[in-house]
């Protein structure tokens, strides 16, 4: 089977050539669009459920939803664990699943257990779109003359909208700030003068905050919408909603107190550097999108609100950028490449002698990997750091190096007359082909326990061993392909083999 694989290789060497000029640029397309990251994602499929209920107490929200939907989440197929939190008018649940489920299954599963919940007072709970490797972008929001709501209400209704609308963005969590509120402080006097209750003017308010639908008014060949708009936009509009009547006298909420703009009580601030209250967002990564692509879009978003979109002296100011630790992984790569590469041709061309043999092996090492990147983007698998950065490119050019080598011994001293020079690499490539081959798939074969890992070391590692993987069998392809055909071309003439002075 080797031999015949050689046999092809030299008969349609042409062919084999082209086939190596494609490995080229697709492989080099598969390493542009190949999502690179700077480190796995070690954690399990996890689903945090967060259910908030303003002013109940951590007793209550335990009692009343906690145990609740905890009784409820168990049975689930997959299920490890659950871990609860309950304060203060939050509850937050995480669901945590084994590492061989399906995280989209979970998530679904988990939302068809919470719609069978009953739950107090109209409360809805919400799925976190959080994960371990989510954040990928953080940015501060700045303004000269802005005031830390002014910066928290452009957050929330606007930058908020506009980075959600970027493909890849799941969602955008603020920190920081002041939530913007209208406060009607009333005066308990003139409730009891003008014998009101808080019910009252908390109803009235709520009535007067809304848009009504009527119908159509027909007048001649036209039609008229009629409706009535009743939305609050102003504190004058909330100072003139009617609560009751007084002897035929309507009572304002402005005859029952004042009213003005606040903001809701903080449970804490954020602080960068020197600055210890500011307003902070981060840009969430949705589960599968590819970090790099999303960046860019982001960054564009970001420019593109600081040119036009934001009001004036408002600026996004970036805090993390993952795009940086991505782009020093993908340079100590390209690094690695281009060193081992060079080592790797130095050291040949001193033990070999000859420039045309060693610049043979040393092109295993970029089409070994270019093969890699290919096999990983059809197969949907990630680079990192670990993975990437754990080839040893010795063990990939061995192959190459002893094909190359009995081709080049065997071009020097067992060359006869009558032979052409394929038929040289033909009887060569005899000689080492088994050893060459089954030399490299014990190599692959140590890996298996790597792919047999499951848990976290198996998120880890696995990686590593599928790249690993991928590298040697492209080696071992190089080896029985593209240097039988090289060598056809750039070792036709005569060859001598000697010792170098090295050796």
């Amino acid at each position: 089977m080797i031999t015949r694989v050689v046999e092809f290789a030299l008969a349609q060497r042409l062919l084999v050539c082209v086939l190596g000029l494609a490995l080229l640029f697709g492989g080099l397309y598969a390493f542009h669009t190949l999502d690179v990251v700077a480190y796995p994602d070690p954690s399990p499929p996890m689903v945090e459920v967060i259910t908030q209920f303003p002013g109940l107490s951590a007793e209550e929200i335990e009692r009343q939803i906690a145990i609740p939907v905890e009784v409820m989440l168990t049975g689930m197929p997959g299920l490890t664990d659950i871990r609860s939190l309950s304060i203060f008018g939050l509850n937050d649940i995480k669901i945590y699943f084994d590492f061989g489920t399906e995280y989209f299954f979970d998530r679904q599963e988990v939302l068809n257990r919470l719609a069978m919940v009953a739950f107090p007072g109209n409360v809805q709970p919400a799925l976190s779109p959080w994960w371990a490797l989510a954040e990928i972008y953080r940015y501060e929001m700045v303004g000269e003359r802005s005031s830390l709501t002014d910066l928290k209400t452009i957050q929330d209704w606007q930058l908020k909208r506009e980075f959600k609308r970027v493909p890849g963005v799941i969602d955008v969590t603020a920190f920081g700030g002041t939530t913007k509120e209208y406060h009607v402080d009333l005066n308990p006097g003139a409730l009891l003068g003008y014998a009101v209750n808080l019910p009252q003017v908390m109803t009235a308010l709520s009535n007067s905050n809304a848009n009504v639908g009527g119908n159509y008014l027909t007048i001649g060949a036209q039609n008229y919408n009629v409706r009535g708009v009743g939305l609050i936009d102003s504190l004058d509009d909330i100072e003139n909603v009617m609560v009751a009547e007084k002897d035929g006298t309507p009572v304002f909420v402005k005859n029952l107190g004042s009213v003005s703009v606040g903001h809701q009580v903080r449970l804490g601030k954020v602080g960068i550097d020197d600055r210890d209250d500011v307003v902070e967002g981060v840009v969430l990564l949705q589960r599968g999108a590819i970090a790099l692509n999303v960046l860019d879009q982001v960054k564009k978003k970001a420019e593109e609100l600081k040119s036009w979109k934001l009001p004036k002296g408002v600026q996004i100011k970036t805090v993390y950028d993952r795009s940086v630790l991505i782009h020093t992984t993908i340079e100590t790569v390209r690094d690695i490449l281009i060193s081992g590469v060079v080592l790797v041709f130095v050291i040949l061309f001193f033990f070999l002698g000859n420039l045309r043999a060693a610049f043979i092996v040393a092109l295993t090492i970029p089409f070994s990997l270019l093969f890699t990147f290919t096999m990983m983007v059809m197969i949907g698998q990630s680079a990192n750091l670990i993975s990437l950065g754990a080839i040893d490119f010795g063990i990939i050019v061995d192959a190459t190096l002893i094909m190359v080598e009995s081709v080049f011994y065997h071009l020097g001293h067992h060359r006869g007359p009558m032979l052409t020079t394929p038929q040289v690499i033909m009887r060569a490539a005899r000689h080492v082909g088994r050893p060459v081959f089954f030399s490299t798939a014990i190599i692959v074969v140590a890996f298996i326990p790597l792919f047999t890992m499951t848990g976290v070391p198996g998120k880890i590692f696995a990686p590593m061993s599928i790249t690993y993987g991928f590298a040697l069998v492209g080696a071992l392809i190089m080896a029985f392909t593209l240097a039988p055909a090289l060598c056809s071309f750039l070792l036709a003439g005569p060859a001598k083999e000697d010792d170098t002075a090295v050796v």
